[in-house]
């Protein structure tokens, strides 16, 4: 039985992370909320966070004040897509972005993302480490909006266990499943490779031959120019033509 569940779980799992990726486009990221109102955050196209605010959905006026929040954003930089979370009021959401956009006459597909997991993202050490000083709630939109641009680069910080598909995970065998699930990522990281312009740290540590002090490098010299064919990986501190060998049919 245990089995059984581990590997409907490993199935699962596999399934999501290979989900197709929109790539690197400028992500406006939703979190949405009815009496809070919606995180809202940007990110460029290598995935970093741009800036944040909040967004209301309901009230009087709240029409007025979304169109002229999204016709300023838009007007400094071309949006390429919104992802909405799933949980709740993300219908509400959806189409209420999609009612505004239609009266500012701009066209921008909106997307609906799972969420899952994406709080326990915004809690975890690699969202600390990522975005010191940002409040838990616009690490859960910045996560929203790379799950659309990269869901396997965004999901490979999440525990799998949180992710929201399988079932008795906290029952089974934790070595045994640990252990399935990590093999299972792996084996979708080198199946598919890696995008090097939108890769996060977590899933370039993956890659056969790199590990997580390598993958900070990568993200340093990507932060100044994004990369444009994968010999200026050579370019990269410590990066060597020995694991260039080993790494550079993973990019």
């Amino acid at each position: 039985a245990d089995q059984d569940a581990i590997t409907v779980f490993a199935e699962n799992v596999k399934k999501l992370l290979l989900a197709s990726p929109y790539g690197a486009k400028v992500v406006l990221g939703v979190d949405p909320g009815l009496r809070t109102g919606c995180k809202v955050a940007l990110v460029d196209k290598a995935g970093n966070f741009i800036s944040n605010t909040v967004m209301q959905i309901m009230g009087d006026g709240a029409e007025e004040k979304a169109k002229k929040l999204l016709s300023e954003v838009l007007k400094q930089i071309q949006i390429e897509a919104i992802a909405v979370g799933n949980g709740t009021a993300g219908r509400e959401t959806e189409v209420f972005l999609r009612k505004v956009l239609k009266s500012i006459g701009k066209e921008v597909p909106v997307v609906m993302v799972s969420e899952s997991g994406a709080s326990v993202y915004s809690a975890s050490d690699i969202a600390r480490q990522e975005f010191p000083d940002l409040d838990l709630t616009v690490k859960g939109a910045i996560s929203i909006a790379r799950r659309l641009q990269d869901p396997l680069s965004e999901l490979v910080k999440v525990d799998p266990k949180s992710i929201g598909v399988g079932q008795y995970q906290h029952d089974v065998n934790q070595s045994q499943l640990k252990k399935s699930l990590e093999a299972v990522v792996e084996s979708c990281v080198n199946n598919v490779g890696v995008d090097l312009n939108t890769a996060s740290v977590a899933l370039l540590a993956y890659v056969s031959g790199v590990g997580p002090a390598l993958a900070q490098n990568i993200i340093a010299t990507r932060k100044t120019a994004l990369f444009k064919d994968r010999s200026e990986l050579l370019k990269v501190p410590k990066f060597s033509s020995k694991v260039y060998e080993q790494s550079a049919g993973f990019f």
